[in-house]
């Protein structure tokens, strides 16, 4: 299922989030600019390295944070900007713009620091905006459970849109990321590099903080 818009109308410009978006598009850019070897340092500079951030966390806690810039790759970083295109701005509606960014890198934080236990032992390279965007998608769910999603859906062979509620678009979404995470602590290699558990911790963070940064009162359904 792939997410085309939410019913949810907002009130005030989304200025967290167009930045959260340029920043992205940004450091990509920088990537993408890079020779081979320079994006290999680079990323072993900025991404999180399990083994490393356990291993000596006051010389690498910092990734936790510039992990959430950093894409490997076109299909990642699109993926990441839509969902938080269509799903962050509810949210920073709900919370304005400084509290959202606060609660952006703090599920950011959490997903990441997820992840990293999860794979702790390894040195594979961990990055993407994916776990504080997952964390979106938990206040999503807390705050809009009855709001509509229009998504792209395959029937077979075909691909047809239709809306969908969000308790059962996020619901399905977060099973497939617990599924998922249990199969990575059996088979890390064969996970395709995947954050599932940034994913699925990051989506319950943003459900348990959710109530922290706003009351759920008078919200629009």
């Amino acid at each position: 299922m792939i997410p085309l818009r939410a019913n949810i109308r907002t009130k005030h410009f989304s200025l967290a989030m167009w930045m959260l978006l340029l920043a992205n598009l940004y450091f990509f850019w920088q990537e993408f600019r890079l020779s081979p070897k320079q994006l290999d340092a680079f990323i072993w500079s900025w991404a999180i390295i399990p083994r490393s951030l356990f291993s000596v966390p006051q010389e690498h806690w910092y990734t936790l944070i510039t992990a959430m810039f950093l894409h490997g790759g076109w299909l990642h970083l699109l993926s990441n900007l839509l969902f938080l295109y269509i799903f962050s701005r509810p949210i920073e509606d709900q919370f304005g713009t400084l509290k959202f960014l606060i609660f952006y890198f703090t599920v950011g934080i959490v997903a990441n620091s997820a992840q990293a236990y999860a794979l702790r032992s390894t040195q594979l390279p961990l990055l993407g905006a994916s776990g504080a965007i997952a964390g979106v998608l938990g206040a999503y769910f807390f705050y809009f459970p009855h709001s509509r999603i229009t998504a792209l859906l395959p029937v077979g062979i075909f691909i047809t849109i239709r809306d969908i509620p969000a308790f059962f678009f996020l619901g399905l979404w977060f099973l497939l990321q617990i599924m998922n995470s249990t199969f990575q602590l059996s088979a890390p290699s064969l996970t395709g590099g995947v954050a599932w558990w940034a994913h699925a911790c990051g989506f319950m963070a943003g459900i348990l903080l959710a109530p922290v940064f706003g009351p759920k009162k008078g919200v629009q359904r």
